[in-house]
C-alpha cells in the first residue's frame, strides 16, 4: 500500500427506518433483510431494531436512514447515524 491510499473502511452500513426517537442522542432503526430459504426456496423477510447514535438529535420516526458499524458506545448501541435517505413526511407525529 501506497502513503497515498486510504485502507478500505469494513464498517458494515446497513439502511432501515427509524422507529423510535424517544432516548437522549439515540435512536433505534429496524433493518429488514431478506433471503431465500435453504430447502423451501421462499424469500423470508427477517428485521432486527438497532440502536443508534444520534448526536444532534435530528432524526425522526418515520426517517428512512443509513447506520454503519462504530466501537461500542455503550452495553447495546454499536451503530452510528451515517446519513438520511429519505426524511419523514409527517414530520415524526403518529
Amino acid at each position: 500500500m501506497e502513503s497515498g491510499e486510504k485502507k478500505d473502511c469494513s464498517a458494515k452500513k446497513m439502511v432501515g427506518q427509524v422507529v423510535s426517537t424517544k432516548m437522549d442522542k439515540t435512536i433505534v432503526v429496524e433493518c429488514e433483510r431478506t433471503y431465500k430459504h435453504p430447502l423451501l426456496g421462499k424469500i423470508v423477510r427477517r428485521k432486527k431494531k438497532y440502536k443508534a447514535h444520534d448526536a444532534d438529535g435530528a432524526a425522526v420516526c418515520g426517517d428512512i436512514v443509513e447506520i454503519q458499524e462504530c466501537a461500542p458506545l455503550s452495553k447495546t448501541k454499536h451503530m452510528k447515524l451515517s446519513n438520511f435517505i429519505e426524511r419523514s413526511k409527517d414530520g415524526g407525529k403518529q
